[in-house]
């Protein structure tokens, strides 16, 4: 693959690979994502934050379940699974509890992880499962048609919800914070490099992580609340977002209208023992391993 950038002297040069060659699956691009969508920055991000981290791509597993940002695993070299609808997250337990050499990480949509996927979050958080859960959140069902989804904010408007939607959405940083994730952090597409930071941290770090991606929806959430295209969605994120990392609560209710703020940033950064750490202090207790 070519592709062509300026030199330090501002020559045109062409290089014979791209940068993340040999992390993304060239036979599987380009990509089916609709203009304007963040979910490609959201993969480089990704991309970017595997390969700064001081783990072998052999030891890197990404799964997914159903929906738009459930194509990121099959775009990403490194052993992957696309799995059935809500079910990334007891499919990723399964693995690290089989082989706790393993990183894994889960990264779906917020309709996947928080709808029919809202039990198995649950329940890992708690536990502390060593996994990495990162949510693109773009407040719709995307790839089925624009529905209403657990994430919708109110008065937004869906196919499902022509009026406005009158449900109360989940928080979902205040949710992970809540049941007991080491690590919770917030950011947009737009804060690139903020968010590269984040993955990296999480992929480094023992226990439950979770990390929220507001991400830009031009057909399904943009266009009925007439946020405009990609472009005019990020320059709504510039304008609304602050960075907050001592956040309460509170404060990570997601608006979406008027002049409430997105606020983002690393919420909960903690330690406290995984499954695997408590199951082994146990069975050590009991005298059943050495």
């Amino acid at each position: 693959m070519s592709a062509k950038g300026a030199n330090d002297k501002g020559r045109i040069e062409t290089v014979e690979e791209h940068p993340l060659d040999h992390i993304l699956r060239q036979d599987r691009l380009p990509h089916i994502w609709c203009p304007g969508c963040g979910l490609g920055s959201a993969m480089t991000c990704y991309a970017q934050a595997i390969e700064r981290v001081d783990i072998p791509l052999k030891k890197q597993v990404l799964l997914s379940g159903i929906g738009c940002t459930g194509r990121i695993a099959g775009y990403v070299k490194v052993d992957s699974y696309h799995t059935t609808h809500g079910r990334a997250i007891p499919f990723a337990t399964g693995l690290k509890i089989a082989n706790p050499e393993l990183c894994v990480t889960v990264f779906s949509g917020d309709g996947d992880l928080f709808a029919i996927g809202g039990n198995h979050f649950l329940h890992a958080a708690r536990r502390n499962i060593d996994i990495n859960v990162i949510c693109v959140n773009n407040f719709n069902y995307g790839m089925t048609g624009g529905q209403q989804g657990p994430t919708t904010p109110v008065e937004a408007r869906t196919t499902t919800t022509r009026y406005g939607n009158f449900e109360h959405p989940l928080n979902l940083p205040h949710l992970a914070a809540a049941l007991g994730a080491v690590y919770v952090s917030r950011w947009t597409t737009l804060h690139c490099r903020h968010l590269e930071k984040s993955m990296e941290k999480a992929l480094q770090k023992r226990g439950f992580t979770f990390i929220e991606i507001i991400c830009p929806c031009p057909v399904g959430f943009g266009r009925p609340n007439k946020l405009g295209e990609g472009l005019e969605e990020l320059r709504y994120y510039r304008e609304k977002s602050v960075i907050k990392n001592d956040a309460s609560w509170d404060e990570m209710v997601l608006h979406m209208r008027g002049e409430e703020p997105i606020v983002v940033g690393d919420f909960v950064d903690t330690e406290r023992p995984t499954y695997l750490d408590l199951e082994e202090q146990m069975l050590r207790a009991k005298g059943l391993i050495k």
